[in-house]
């Protein structure tokens, strides 16, 4: 009997308080990556894909100052990471300046993922970046993630 490998929707969820830090989000997102088959062949996708998780969970962190609750959602097309924090306000990608140390994060996001969205919420929002596999058709822009 062949064993069926294509994956149609997969998910998972974990709350990330503060006091774990951003290192367990990042290591808790790798564990459940090797899980896509498609991770194998493309390390520079899962290499983004953990350095936006890093991003999205250190603005929840330091820009909310709460807890990031964070979900990753494989669609067979995509993977969603979506961070919901408490702050109600979008993120705001904020011009370059070389001599910040901070305040990159969502220029990082922007660049790596296929595509990005903020859903705001009753009680905070949640930014959701797609990470398309090599090969794959990219999203559309100019909506919501799908």
């Amino acid at each position: 009997m062949t064993k069926d490998t294509s994956l149609r929707a997969m998910g998972w969820a974990q709350t990330f308080p503060v006091s774990q830090g951003v290192r367990a989000g990042r290591q808790w997102t790798r564990a459940h990556l090797t899980s896509l088959e498609w991770t194998k062949n493309a390390p520079e996708t899962v290499d983004a894909i953990l350095l936006s998780v890093s991003e999205l969970v250190t603005n929840a962190h330091v820009h909310a100052h709460s807890d990031a609750q964070l979900v990753l959602t494989w669609d067979s097309h995509c993977l969603h990471v979506s961070v919901h924090d408490s702050d109600p306000l979008p993120p705001t990608k904020k011009a370059e300046d070389v001599t910040r140390a901070g305040g990159r994060g969502m220029v990082l996001v922007d660049a790596l993922a296929d595509d990005w969205t903020t859903h705001p919420q009753t009680s905070g929002k949640t930014v959701t970046a797609c990470f398309v596999p090599p090969g794959a058709p990219k999203p559309r822009h100019g909506g919501e993630v799908s």
